[in-house]
């Protein structure tokens, strides 16, 4: 599986009453690996690739009524695959591998990370104008040209636990590390990334303003101290804690969480897999 895959499922009071319970699915940081081939070798791997993933994926999906996948980020860049297509695909006429592989999954968003910028902000505008689902950050501002959205609000209708179909308004956030612009390669006069929580603390207000009755937040970011600093790289504790956000899919420092990787402490509990109480 790609690093970090994981899952959650949160619920939500319907306008009947009742609770809709909605799985959420995510990958995070990986890294171009979209086939199952060890480069290295150069021989086909068993392990790992977002081919294989699929297979866990639709069987997740088919388990319940309501489920989102979402990409939390890092998905352009990684593998020698990555190279060939940074190359061939640039001003041409055809999706990018990880974008048609993610549109075949029918990915509902996707976050950017900092190496989505590696090979630059042109290539990364091109590659992301073929994806079929909103690609989002929040705390960037492009100087020049387009940028990319913040959030955005999906509109499912779900099944509550009666069997009714019941409309919801998702909310989905991105952010991603503020030191992005100064990393890998120096993009600090087309980019600047601002500091995530007090992003968020701006943003998600907006969002349920504009109606989104859940707000997940799609964060290339790791788990870190509870306490938000100005500028945290690892700032998911502290974002989960930001009023409005119902939950948190992580990633960017390859951990695994729930697990060994983490103590617990206020804030963190390793074995429910909660940041700040949120899933």
């Amino acid at each position: 599986m790609p690093d970090g895959s994981g899952e959650a499922t949160k619920g939500a009071s319907a306008p009947s009453g009742d609770i809709v319970a909605l799985r959420i699915l995510a990958t995070t940081d990986v890294h171009m690996n979209v086939l199952p081939y060890d480069y290295l070798a150069d021989r086909p791997s068993g392990r790992g690739g977002l081919a294989r993933t699929a297979s866990l994926i639709a069987r997740r999906r088919a388990e319940v009524d309501n489920c989102l996948l979402l990409d939390n980020g890092d998905f352009l860049e990684g593998t020698p695959l990555g190279d060939f297509a940074a190359r061939r695909t640039a001003g041409m006429d055809r999706p990018h591998p990880a974008i048609a592989a993610m549109n075949a999954l029918a990915y509902d968003a996707a976050a950017l990370g900092n190496h989505d910028f590696s090979f630059g902000l042109a290539f990364l505008r091109g590659a992301t104008d073929r994806a079929r689902f909103p690609v989002l950050a929040a705390n960037l501002h492009v100087r020049r040209g387009r940028g990319f959205a913040p959030y955005a609000i999906v509109d499912r209708s779900l099944r509550d636990v009666a069997g009714r179909q019941v409309p919801m308004r998702i909310g989905l956030v991105g952010f991603l590390p503020p030191q992005t612009a100064e990393w890998d390669r120096d993009l600090s006069s087309d980019l600047i990334c601002d500091d995530i929580v007090a992003t968020a603390g701006r943003i998600v207000p907006q969002m349920r303003r504009a109606g989104a009755q859940i707000v997940i937040a799609l964060a290339h970011t790791g788990i870190g101290d509870p306490a938000a600093r100005p500028g945290m790289e690892n700032a998911a504790t502290a974002l989960a804690a930001t009023p409005g956000i119902d939950a948190v899919i992580a990633g960017h420092t390859h951990q695994v969480f729930p697990g060994r990787d983490f103590r617990a402490i206020p804030g963190i509990d390793p074995q429910r897999g909660t940041l700040a109480g949120k899933p």
